[in-house]
C-alpha cells in the first residue's frame, strides 16, 4: 500500500459533466491506498482462503423477478460486446448484455476463451460491492471513500484534468488505458490491449499511483447523488441522526431498493467521443448488486 498524505485539494470539476459539480474545497486525513486495482491472482488467493461466492455466481430468486421464466434465472454479469457499427450511443443497451454464467473467473461467460488464469495480473473484473468489501476485510483494508480516491487519483495536481496534468498526451505518449477508435465498435487496443490490461502497464501518478483512472472502474464506499453534497450537508444529516456508516462526500443513502454507489476511475471502455470519464473528477453511478466485465476495486486503510 501507498502511504498518502493529508491535505486539502479542490474536488470536482465545472468542465465536463453535471454530476461532477459543484467544485468544491475538501480535506483529508492521511491514510494508506493499494498501488494498484486488485488483480486475479489477488482475488484468487481471496477465493481459495474462504471459498467465497461471489454475487455474480449466486442463484436467482424469482420472487426478485415476477413473470420471468425460471429457466432464464441463471447466474451470471454484464458482459460488454462490440457492435458491427455505429450505434446510437444514448442506448447502452446496444453493447450490453446479460452473460449467463460469467463470473469473475470467467467474465466473459464459461465458453470465451480468456480465463482469468491466463491474465493473473489484470485487474479482477465481474466483482459487485459486495464481493469487493468482502476480500477488503478479509485483506484487513477497507474501500475508499470516493473524496479518498479522488484525493489519490491526482496525485496532488489538484485541480488537473487528469491525474498527470491537464495535457492528455504529454509529448504524444498514451498515459491511460482507455478506447481507442470509434465506440463501441473499433477499438484498436491502448498499448496492445484491448480490454483490461495488466496493471502498472501505464505510467504512475505523483504519488506513485497505478490504473487510478482508465482500465477498469472502481468501487467507492459512498453512495451516489446528481451532484456533489457541501460537506456540511453531510454533517448536518449525521447530527440529524443519520447511520455516519451510509454517509460520505457525496451524501446520504438513497431510498432506492438497491443503492447505487460511486464509482470512480473510468475504465478502458471509455472514449472521448463517448465517456471522457478517465479523469480523477469523473464519477459514475453503480448498483451495489451489479457485475460487469469494466468494474474492479482497490483497497484503502487507515494511516
Amino acid at each position: 500500500m501507498v502511504p498518502i498524505p493529508a491535505g486539502s485539494f479542490r474536488m470536482g470539476s465545472a468542465e465536463f459533466y453535471p454530476d461532477e459539480q459543484p467544485v468544491h474545497e475538501r480535506t483529508v486525513d492521511a491514510f494508506l491506498i493499494d498501488a494498484h486495482p486488485v488483480t486475479n491472482e489477488q482475488f484468487a488467493a481471496f477465493v481459495d482462503d474462504t471459498g467465497y461466492v461471489t454475487v455474480a455466481e449466486r442463484p436467482l430468486d424469482p420472487a426478485d423477478f415476477p413473470g420471468a421464466d425460471p429457466a432464464d434465472l441463471v447466474p451470471g454479469g454484464m458482459v460488454f460486446t462490440p457492435t458491427a457499427g455505429p450505434v446510437d450511443l444514448r442506448d447502452w443497451r446496444q453493447w450490453w448484455r446479460w452473460g449467463a454464467g460469467a463470473y469473475w473467473r470467467f467474465p466473459f461467460g464459461r465458453e470465451a476463451f480468456d480465463a482469468v488464469v491466463s491474465r493473473p495480473a489484470h485487474p479482477v473484473v465481474q466483482v459487485s460491492f459486495e464481493d469487493a468489501s468482502a476480500y477488503a476485510a478479509w485483506a484487513g483494508r477497507r474501500l475508499p471513500t470516493e473524496v479518498e480516491f479522488e484525493y489519490a487519483a491526482r496525485g496532488g495536481l489538484d485541480g488537473a484534468r487528469f491525474s498527470w496534468g491537464d495535457d492528455e498526451r504529454p509529448d504524444g505518449a498514451l498515459m491511460v488505458n482507455r478506447w481507442q477508435g470509434s465506440f463501441p465498435y473499433s477499438n484498436t487496443g491502448a498499448s496492445g490491449f484491448v480490454g483490461t490490461s495488466p496493471v502498472m502497464t501505464f505510467p504512475a501518478n505523483g504519488y506513485g499511483l497505478f490504473d487510478t483512472t482508465g482500465n477498469v472502474w472502481e468501487w467507492t464506499t459512498d453512495y451516489y447523488t446528481p451532484r456533489h453534497l457541501p460537506p456540511d450537508a453531510a454533517a448536518a444529516a449525521v447530527d440529524a441522526g443519520a447511520r455516519p456508516s451510509l454517509l460520505g462526500p457525496a451524501g446520504a443513502e438513497p431510498g432506492s431498493a438497491t443503492p447505487r454507489r460511486v464509482l470512480k476511475g473510468g475504465s478502458h471502455l471509455c472514449s472521448p467521443d463517448y465517456c471522457l470519464r478517465y479523469r480523477p473528477a469523473a464519477r459514475s453511478p453503480e448498483s451495489e448488486d451489479s457485475a460487469t466485465t469494466h468494474i474492479g476495486f482497490r483497497c484503502a486503510a487507515d494511516a
